[in-house]
């Protein structure tokens, strides 16, 4: 029965993005302050180019260490290869694609176009949810 359940009902649609020429501080600085654990990263036409995580960044800072650079940019140390999913796809198949590839969130097209990001945790609340309710929201 949750596959009547779209994940554009539960997705993020705020999101905090980076770019490529981000300076990797700046990137981590943000992670910090807003409590998250990475991010798409867009390029100047809002287009998804890769996705930033707290692994991405920790081998920025080892990397610039090493080679004693003063700055790292996002682009230099992001994942390029992004698991997506469409916004009207069904939240079990979410499920399924974070059990299968052990990631935490999922950046959601519409007709290939940024929208939103779904996580772990927006699935489970579409559980809760629709257990609760019989129902989505």
């Amino acid at each position: 029965m949750l596959k009547i359940v779209k994940v554009r009902e539960y997705m993020t649609g705020d999101l905090i993005c980076f770019s490529p020429e981000t300076d990797l501080a700046k990137a981590i600085e943000t992670l910090v302050r807003q409590r998250i654990s990475g991010g798409p990263v867009v390029n100047a036409d809002k287009q998804l180019v890769g996705m930033l995580s707290e692994s991405d960044c920790l081998k920025g800072i080892l990397t610039g260490s090493y080679f004693e650079e003063a700055s790292v940019r996002v682009g230099e140390v992001m994942s390029t290869v992004v698991d997506t999913i469409e916004a009207d796809a069904d939240i079990i198949k979410a499920a399924e694609q974070f059990v299968s590839r052990g990631i935490r969130r999922l950046p959601v097209l519409d007709g290939g176009r940024l929208v939103g990001q779904i996580s772990r945790r927006d699935v489970l609340r579409a559980v809760n949810s629709f257990n609760l309710q019989g129902a989505p929201k």
